[in-house]
């Protein structure tokens, strides 16, 4: 069943794929479980099919859309239900919190997939602003956020989420769920901010650079792939192998590198 009608033709250039299946939406707003007087921000409200539902229980709601031709739409389907603020513009271009003005930020979306990655990166950075966000994705990204050390998953958006967020998959979303169709399977994701105190005092650009280059060519052993940034003795002083690669090493283990000047 679907959750709203529409005549807006999906643009190709914003990756747009909106859901429309009731149940799934359901599924949604129940993990999320919204209240009033949260602070929630929506990226690519689209249709509005969360929005709503989002609104009638929040009361206010801020959202952030590129597409200008969904914003008078949307703002005509959200008359009568709360408040709602729209943004028009991009959300790697907006100060996160700004937004939040001194409160707990909840952030939601059914992401773009071609962007997908630097929106959590960029959302990564306004992390102690931010209570929790709940994003719509591609079942692998989901699969690499949530991956373990060794396995193919495990990369640089495993170690730099999970040093900063507990990441929650929550459940797989069929195709058909989606108008049109996209070609890949997707998932719900939650993450919480969880700032580890490993971070304390640590230089977080060094550490992000590390990661980079750890992961920058896979099968380069560590002293290799961190040349110029630690040798392998330093290495070796930490109790880690250099003939490791990166996708063997904690989030933790990449804190101890960046530690070392």
């Amino acid at each position: 069943m679907s959750a709203l009608p529409s005549q807006h033709r999906p643009k190709k250039r914003y990756g747009q794929h909106f859901l429309h299946q009731t149940d799934i939406v359901h599924r949604i707003i129940t993990a999320i479980n919204p209240q009033p007087g949260d602070t929630v921000l929506e990226i690519g409200p689209g249709e509005g099919v969360l929005t709503l539902p989002l609104l009638e229980r929040c009361a206010t709601l801020t959202v952030i859309e590129l597409d200008t031709d969904l914003i008078e739409p949307l703002r005509r389907r959200a008359h009568g239900h709360g408040l709602l603020k729209i943004i028009h513009g991009d959300v790697l271009q907006t100060d996160l919190g700004e937004l939040a003005a001194g409160r707990p930020l909840r952030i939601v979306g059914n992401l773009p997939y071609y962007i997908s990655s630097p929106i959590l990166f960029h959302s990564l950075r306004y992390a102690a602003c931010i209570q929790d966000m709940h994003f719509m994705l591609q079942r692998e990204v989901v699969e690499r956020m949530a991956a373990s050390p060794g396995g193919k998953e495990y990369g640089r958006l495993s170690v730099m989420l999970q040093l900063v967020c507990r990441v929650e998959p929550l459940f797989q979303v069929p195709a058909n769920a989606f108008r049109p169709p996209p070609k890949v399977e997707s998932a719900m994701v939650r993450l919480i901010p969880e700032r580890a105190s490993g971070l304390d005092g640590v230089d977080l650009a060094r550490l992000e650079h590390i990661v980079r280059a750890g992961f920058s060519q896979r099968r380069k052993i560590l002293a290799n792939a961190l040349r110029g940034l630690l040798d392998a003795e330093a290495i070796r002083a930490l109790g880690l192998r250099p003939e490791a690669r990166a996708e063997t090493l904690s989030p933790a283990e990449f804190i101890r590198l960046a530690q070392l000047s």
